[in-house]
C-alpha cells in the first residue's frame, strides 16, 4: 500500500540502516532491500509471530542483510541498542492490521468469517476480544466503540451486548456481527454495520494508539542525521498523533508565543517533508479498497 510514494520518499541506499516497525508480510522491506542493494540493511518488527515467519520466508535470499525481531515497535530505540545499531536512516510504519491477519479467519479479526474473538496482533499476550466482550462494562464498551471505531451507535451496541452476555457468554465473530445486526440493521451499504466495532475491538485489545503514543514521545532520536521517517496510517486518531507528533518535532522552540525568551530548551528535531499527507491514487484504491483511508506522513531528521 502507497509502495512507490513511500519508497521514493525513503529513498533506500547502499551501505545504510533501515528500520520497518511493522513489518506484516515484508512487502515494504523487500523493496527497501532491493533498492539499497548490495549491502543496505534492514531490521523488521512485528508483534506477530505468523508475520515474522511468513517474512523471513519471502526474504530469505537478502541473508544477512534482513534480520526480524518480534516485538513493537514503540520498542525499537532498545532493540537497536541491542543489536548494536547506532541509529538508523530510515524508519517505516504502516500502521493498523496486516492483510495477513484479516485473511486468517482463525484469527479473530474478521466479520466475514465465524471464528472465535480474538484479535490478538501478539498471540502471548492475555487480553482478547472475547475478554472485551464479555468482561468490560457498558460504559467502557462504549467509550471503545465510540472513540476508536467512531460508530454512532456506540452505547446501544454496549447495551446490547451487556444484556446478551447475561443470557450467555459471546464467543465468536459470528455471535458479534448478529448482535450489532440488530442494532444497526442489515439494510445494503458501502460499509458492513460491523465494521467500526471490529475495528475498535482491534485497537482496544493491541492497544495500538498506546504503543505509537509511546513511539511517538521520541521516536525521531533512532534517526540519523538525514534519516527520514515515514508513517502510514488509517485512522483518523493514529493521524491526528503523528501530524502533531511531526509538527512539535519540527518546531525550534515550544514556549507560549507570549514568552519573550525561550526557556523550554527544545530545538527542532526534523523538517516536514510532506506538508499535507500523501493518499492512494485512484487506481490503488479500486485495486484495493482498504488502501481508501491510508494516509502518508514523512519527516527528515535535522
Amino acid at each position: 500500500m502507497l509502495v512507490p510514494e513511500l519508497i521514493e520518499a525513503l529513498h533506500p541506499e547502499s551501505g545504510k540502516r533501515y528500520l520497518d516497525g511493522t513489518l506484516g508480510g515484508g512487502g515494504h522491506t523487500e523493496e527497501i532491500l532491493i533498492k539499497s542493494s548490495p549491502d543496505g540493511q534492514v531490521l523488521g518488527l512485528d508483534r506477530d509471530d505468523e508475520a515474522i515467519a511468513s517474512a523471513q520466508e519471502r526474504l530469505r535470499r537478502f541473508d544477512r542483510r534482513f534480520a526480524a525481531r518480534q516485538a513493537s515497535f514503540a520498542d525499537a530505540k532498545e532493540i537497536l541498542t541491542e543489536i548494536g545499531w547506532n541509529g538508523v536512516d530510515g524508519v517505516v510504519l504502516d500502521l493498523g492490521i496486516s492483510s495477513h491477519q484479516i485473511d486468517s479467519p482463525e484469527r479473530g479479526f474478521s466479520f466475514r468469517a465465524p471464528s472465535r474473538l480474538d484479535m490478538r496482533m501478539d498471540r502471548r499476550q492475555d487480553l482478547d476480544a472475547q475478554e472485551i466482550v464479555n468482561s468490560f462494562s457498558g460504559d467502557e464498551l462504549e467509550r471503545i466503540f465510540r472513540d476508536y471505531g467512531e460508530d454512532s451507535a456506540a452505547r446501544r451496541i454496549a447495551q446490547a451486548i451487556v444484556a446478551e452476555r447475561k443470557q450467555r457468554p459471546i464467543q465468536t465473530t459470528a455471535e458479534l456481527v448478529r448482535i450489532v445486526e440488530r442494532v444497526k440493521g442489515r439494510r445494503r451499504r458501502q460499509i458492513h454495520p460491523a465494521t467500526q466495532v471490529f475495528q475498535a475491538l482491534r485497537i482496544a485489545v493491541n492497544q495500538e494508539l498506546q504503543h505509537l503514543e509511546r513511539f511517538l514521545a521520541s521516536g525521531f532520536e533512532i534517526l540519523r542525521p538525514g534519516g527520514r521517517m515515514a508513517v502510514i496510517s488509517f485512522h483518523s486518531l493514529e493521524d491526528r498523533m503523528v501530524k502533531t507528533a511531526f509538527r512539535k518535532w519540527s518546531r525550534a522552540c515550544l514556549c507560549p508565543p507570549r514568552m519573550l525568551r525561550c526557556q523550554c530548551g527544545w530545538s527542532q528535531k526534523v523538517q516536514l517533508i510532506t506538508k499535507k499527507p500523501i493518499v492512494p491514487p485512484a487506481s490503488e484504491t479500486a485495486a484495493n479498497p482498504r488502501a481508501r483511508s491510508a494516509k502518508l506522513r514523512v519527516v527528515e531528521r535535522v
